[in-house]
């Protein structure tokens, strides 16, 4: 009679047991608690509490609780933050794919609950793997440009952060001290099945590393192990350098995405971006081209294109050339994006934005937050919230050239936002306004 799901033996694997699930365990404890905070430190670099315009997360409510002017300073801080948090999400799959496959058995096992603590463990184990595979599948689709989810990635990816983040706390909190103890049993000759012994022409009772029981007291009553286990044909610890090759094999083919040169080059399972950029001044990463946001040529031509600045009640329209005859500055800064890629420091140069606000009649030194509007017709943070301390950041430009030549179309001519450690989207290509003031 076929045993069912619900029954111990359905599950035969010998690798199976409570250290192994333990080890994955702990990686992931610590892997997920560095990418709850990254994403945190990526939702905060949107401004989300400046402007509705940058918030896609409505209603947020105490969950904005930890949210801070997002500094400028290092320029590359963005860069490290998100490019940490997509290669750790990345590298991270292979892990918690293992470690669901580990405790299957215990989805399936009966009773539902046995006390309230194992109700409350269940109920969080059913939200920990719902919410992570939200939360790894929404976040994969973002990296590859190919977000398929109705709605807003920015919300769902919040929201679904949080009811993940409390479930694996609640989890956590009730398994880490039993997986800490299935650690600390390393190397401790245990029992093994008569089954699994014999397979390996031992007696019951012998410790091998062969076999996927060595030194770990384990027991088919833990509800892991198996009571008919089929013949192992490799140990534990190879099962996790498996694994872990896995994850070393997505670091190697992702991480190259957050350089320039021949390291972009070994990225061969990310989007290098929504163009390729060639070569010259312009060859470095671009998403969004001209031609995918709507912009012609006769619109950001000379003859057309005027900025608008406002601010105090005061307008000024400023032609290409007449922004030319301004005091101009250059930076060194990279550009980083919410997908994980960034560039090396590029040198802009341009217009400070602090010298925008001053023509409206802001003290240069206490300029003020601003609305940046693109020509853009459509697509994400076409209108964008900077503030003010990225604003009287002397870093920060409104560029006309990069590298030493001219902006071309797809890098945002005829002039673009660049401000250091700030998320890509925020860097407003094809500006057309800046509102100076209270937002």
């Amino acid at each position: 009679m076929p045993r069912p799901p619900s029954s111990p033996a359905f599950w035969r694997s010998p690798l199976r047991g409570p250290w192994f699930t333990s080890v994955l365990g702990v990686v992931l404890l610590v892997g997920i608690t560095v990418l709850f905070v990254t994403g945190l430190l990526s939702y905060a670099a949107y401004n989300p509490d400046l402007s509705a315009v940058n918030d896609k997360t409505p209603d947020k409510g105490i969950l904005g609780f930890y949210l801070f002017p997002w500094p400028t300073r290092p320029v590359w801080l963005y860069r490290l933050t998100q490019g940490v948090h997509v290669t750790l999400g990345i590298m991270l799959i292979p892990v918690l794919l293992a470690k669901l496959w580990s405790v299957v058995p215990k989805l399936f096992a009966l009773p539902p609950a046995r006390s309230l603590a194992h109700a409350l463990e269940r109920l969080s184990l059913l939200l920990l793997v719902g919410g992570a595979l939200f939360e790894f599948t929404t976040g994969v689709l973002n990296i590859q440009l190919d977000y398929v989810f109705p709605g807003s990635f920015y919300t769902l990816h919040f929201y679904g952060a949080w009811v993940f983040i409390a479930a694996f706390v609640t989890h956590a909190v009730l398994r880490v001290p039993t997986a800490l103890r299935n650690l600390s049993l390393i190397g401790r000759p245990g029992p093994r099945t008569d089954r699994a012994s014999a397979s390996q022409g031992a007696s019951p009772g012998a410790s091998s590393d062969a076999s996927p029981d060595a030194g770990e007291p384990e027991r088919p009553e833990d509800g892991l192990v198996s009571p008919d286990p089929l013949p192992p044909t490799v140990s534990r610890r190879g099962a996790l350098g498996f694994v872990g090759g896995g994850s070393v094999l997505l670091a190697a083919t992702t991480a190259g995405r957050s350089f320039d040169g021949p390291l972009r080059e070994t990225a061969l399972l990310t989007p290098h971006g929504g163009a390729e950029p060639g070569s010259g001044p312009g060859g470095f990463q671009i998403n969004k081209t001209a031609a995918a946001r709507g912009i012609s040529a006769t619109e950001t031509s000379e003859e057309a294109w005027r900025l608008v600045v406002s601010g105090k009640g005061r307008t000024v329209r400023l032609s290409r050339a007449e922004l030319s005859e301004l005091p101009l500055h250059s930076s060194a800064l990279p550009i980083a994006c919410v997908e994980g890629w960034s560039t090396s420091d590029q040198w802009w140069r341009g217009v400070r934005l602090r010298d925008l606000a001053g023509l409206v009649g802001y003290e240069v030194e206490a300029a003020p937050a601003v609305l940046v509007e693109s020509l853009q017709r459509h697509g994400a943070f076409r209108v964008a919230a900077l503030r003010d301390n990225q604003v009287r950041d002397p870093r920060s430009l409104l560029a006309l050239s990069v590298n030493g030549a001219e902006l071309s179309p797809d890098h945002g001519y005829p002039a673009r936002i660049i401000v250091p450690a700030a998320p890509g989207v925020l860097n407003t290509k094809w500006v057309a306004r800046m509102t100076f003031g209270e937002l």
